[in-house]
């Protein structure tokens, strides 16, 4: 995993520890980047938050990135320090929760906790990404105003897979769920994911990704005939163990050429089916990104020798 280097279509920038405010770039030019280096940092993460708040015009901020540390530990925050915030932050529009690289966490242990209360706060968000999944709740039962949620998990709990199929996000237009590994937290079931694949409370959706699963055949058999599908324009299954048996149901399943992009990178399919897809689906002018993005050699391709993008 690596820094996001641009979020909500904004170039980030780094909250310097310091800084003269007619330095700093206009409040509405950038993804505000919060990070501290737990080793070398110079100061604490509330002291940052608190100059950040005095220096930069919260008013027209649309976006902010959160590193390390911001939930709990020493010097660290917790949600309460930016809802407390929500009447200044009237203009923000999109928020990234645990942007850390796999040198300062493992993606299967970034805490995130319950999200409710931020959404509740934050009527006018657009867009939310969260990296991590340890201890992530969703028990929001609807937003009218999200439009893009995004979750990186190495292990993404049963329960907030759930919650998230089942909310009511009627401006919803783009949803990416890393379903992960059971044995970081994972093992989400196709049975629990049965509202989004109905296609009930996200009329919006236009892109849907299911990815880095083990469950990647199972996904693309229920997608084969999902009411979902055809309000689509991309889809992705990328990032998992889609075999043959997962794309064969696709290609069985209801027709896919209304779909701009079909996403299957980091896959375990076989140069017959890769070419059997593709020759289905690149002439309808559909875009198949096929990318293996692994190294997986074809004699490991058994069950048991298949492996997602991310997990630990």
């Amino acid at each position: 995993m690596h820094h996001v280097e641009r979020f909500y279509g904004l170039p980030t920038y780094n909250f310097p520890p310091s800084a003269d405010p007619a330095d700093l770039p206009p409040a509405d030019a950038v993804a505000w980047r919060l990070h501290r280096e737990p080793y070398d940092a110079e100061e604490d993460a509330d002291v940052c938050w608190k100059r950040f708040t005095e220096m930069v015009e919260l008013e027209k901020v649309r976006a902010i990135i959160f590193g390390q540390p911001w939930y709990d530990g020493d010097g660290g925050m917790s949600d309460d320090d930016l809802i407390n915030l929500a009447p200044r932050l009237t203009g923000l529009e999109a928020l990234f929760l645990g942007d850390l690289e796999d040198e300062q966490a493992m993606l299967s242990t970034i805490y995130l906790g319950d999200v409710a209360p931020i959404l509740a706060a934050f009527p006018g968000l657009r867009e939310l990404a969260v990296r991590g999944g340890e201890g992530l709740d969703f028990p929001v039962s609807g937003h009218e105003g999200l439009r893009v949620l995004r979750v990186e998990s190495g292990g993404l709990p049963p329960g907030a897979a759930e919650q998230i199929a089942a909310a009511q996000l009627p401006s919803l237009e783009s949803l990416e769920l890393w379903l992960g590994d059971e044995n970081y937290g994972g093992g989400v079931t196709v049975e629990q994911l049965a509202p989004l694949f109905a296609g009930e409370g996200k009329p919006a959706l236009r892109h849907l990704g299911l990815q880095n699963s083990f469950i990647q055949d199972e996904l693309a058999a229920a997608l084969a005939s999902a009411p979902v599908v055809p309000q689509l324009t991309s889809l992705s299954l990328s990032m998992g163990t889609l075999s043959d048996e997962g794309v064969e149901a696709l290609l069985q399943g209801q027709p896919l050429t209304h779909l701009r992009e079909l996403d299957l990178a980091f896959h375990f399919i076989s140069h017959e089916m890769m070419l059997r897809i593709w020759t289905a689906l690149e002439p309808e002018g559909v875009r198949v990104d096929l990318t293996m993005k692994h190294h997986a050699e074809p004699d490991d391709w058994d069950e048991d020798g298949r492996y997602i993008a991310a997990s630990e």
